[in-house]
């Protein structure tokens, strides 16, 4: 009788683990492998609740552009201060920037609301505290990676890499993935900071060469250092293809739903 108790008291007790285990461990504790019943129910509760809370903050923000970047760019390197300009350069054209919402090349382009624009993050909790920058209107700070980026794919007409380690890489073969097999529509991909990426640039002409990728998909990403070009092609490739249009205001929300909306000023939104 007494085996019998402990059989059942052993799951429950590593179900309490589950549930009260810090929320940094959140990734770590879903990829251990299967677990008992009710632990993957509880695990399929916190998916839910982070997509809950993204949905929710992140759904009247506007069409948006996101910027994927390393958090260790100090302020003083020549990346933060293009990823600074190109974020401003994304709020003139309409768009909401939409990052990571952490340090280095994430706060540079969220810093696009200096000049009047929106400025949106889906922050990450790590083990290691990645704190919020101080320049978004709006921020979800989610448990698991793969739901952040669901999210920043989720809500984004455009992407901008700047430099990055390998977190930016996961994101941006990520983006490109999805468009290349049809997942996404065929929104355009930058890539800023030729000189920290033409070995990569390389590497992809090499796939192509290969075989391993089709040369066609070599279009999907446009490499360039200016703000003005990279600019015209997202324009070029967003606003008229995807009947994006100026509105002075985003739609309506209800906050008695725990929506919040964004000032619409100036900005884009679908026809």
């Amino acid at each position: 009788m007494q085996n019998n108790d402990d059989s059942v008291i052993e799951p429950l007790a590593a179900a309490s683990s589950a549930l009260t285990a810090p929320s940094a461990r959140a990734d770590e504790i879903f990829l251990k492998g299967p677990r008992s019943r009710f632990d993957e129910f509880i695990t399929l509760l916190r998916v839910m609740r982070d997509f809950l809370r993204g949905f929710r903050t992140l759904h009247f923000v506007g069409p948006c552009v996101t910027v994927f970047g390393s958090s260790r760019i100090q302020r003083d390197d020549p990346h933060y201060e293009l990823a600074r300009k190109m974020g401003a350069a994304i709020a003139r054209l309409g768009f909401t920037v939409m990052t990571g919402g952490g340090p280095g090349i994430m706060e540079a382009a969220n810093r696009a609301k200096e000049v009047g624009g929106r400025s949106v993050g889906c922050n990450i909790e790590l083990a290691s505290e990645q704190a919020a920058n101080a320049y978004l209107d709006r921020c979800v700070r989610m448990h698991y990676f793969f739901v952040r980026k669901a999210l920043l794919v989720k809500y984004s007409y455009a992407f901008v890499v700047m430099p990055g380690g390998a977190g930016t890489l996961d994101e941006l073969f990520e983006a490109v993935t999805l468009i290349q097999t049809g997942k996404i529509k065929n929104f355009p991909i930058v890539i800023m900071g030729t000189d920290y990426w033409k070995e990569l640039v390389g590497f992809i002409d090499k796939m192509a060469q290969r075989g391993t990728i089709s040369a066609s998909d070599l279009t999907l990403i446009y490499a360039t250092d200016s703000v003005e070009e990279a600019i015209a092609h997202i324009r070029s490739k967003t606003i008229e293809p995807f009947g994006l249009k100026r509105v002075a205001h985003i739609r309506r929300h209800f906050p008695w739903l725990g929506e919040r909306g964004l000032s619409g000023d100036d900005a884009v939104t679908q026809k």
